[in-house]
């Protein structure tokens, strides 16, 4: 079977076997805005995978102030499309959502037990690793377990008592030194809520733009810059291995 490949404005879908298959799966129809500017980067049947912007929920929040999300505006052209993991509001990238329930139930255990490819990429104040970073670094691990802060909420914290283990492979990737920022790669090993943002914060290299973790001051209207690049993953019904990207803006 002849892989699939498709590029929409910085965005790509490829597709190919992960075991042999006696079918070839015909290629996504062209990438198309929803509503607001949400962008279906690749969809089929059963399945969606979404570039969500920055400030954008994925589900509804309480209040009314709080109702437009992504799953709102998906249901707009896809009825019934179910989220499968979430991106926090600030920042932006991919989302998978599921065309049915037993899609979902999939891809939710497929997340859970880590059979889901996840990469970032962020910009980071300061000169993290080496000051001149090589392309393509060495990838190291961060071992930090993640807690509540709940006299705080919504912030998480650095506790090696309360905290549930959680870890991010991470390298550097270029540095930028008119900005003194340094552009990074990441990969969560475990989901925790805020988990890149408190790492990277925990090595004293908060993501510029973050208002809940980098100390002031914080330059009016900068967007957190933290996005969801790659998600790669065996599509449920197909037995295929799905690589998806979509470019940062930053």
């Amino acid at each position: 079977m002849r892989p699939f490949a498709e590029e929409h404005g910085g965005a790509r879908a490829t597709a190919q076997p992960a075991t042999a298959a006696p079918f070839a799966i015909p290629p996504a129809p062209p990438a198309q805005a929803v509503p607001a500017g949400v962008q279906a980067v690749y969809e089929d049947e059963h399945l969606l995978v979404l570039h969500k912007p920055a400030g954008l929920l994925c589900v509804p929040g309480r209040g009314e102030d709080k109702q437009d999300c992504l799953s709102a505006r998906a249901h707009v052209r896809w009825p019934g499309a179910l989220i499968v993991h979430r991106l926090d509001q600030a920042t932006s990238g991919l989302v998978l959502m599921a065309r049915s329930l037993a899609v979902q139930r999939q891809l939710s255990e497929a997340f859970a037990t880590r059979q889901v490819q996840k990469r970032y990429v962020a910009v980071v104040h300061g000169a993290l690793g080496q000051p001149q970073c090589p392309p393509e670094g060495p990838w190291q691990l961060i071992d930090l377990p993640i807690a509540a802060d709940w006299e705080r909420r919504p912030l998480r914290v650095v506790d090696a008592t309360t905290g549930k283990p959680s870890q991010t492979h991470w390298r550097a990737v270029g540095y930028d030194s008119a900005q003194h920022t340094t552009r990074v790669e990441l990969e969560p090993l475990t989901g925790r809520t805020h988990q890149l943002r408190v790492h990277l914060s925990a090595l004293g290299h908060p993501i510029v733009g973050d208002t809940l973790y980098a100390p002031p001051p914080h330059h009016p209207g900068q967007r957190l810059l933290l996005h969801a690049r790659e998600l790669g993953f065996a599509h449920p019904v197909h037995a295929t291995w799905c690589h998806v990207v979509v470019a940062e803006e930053f």
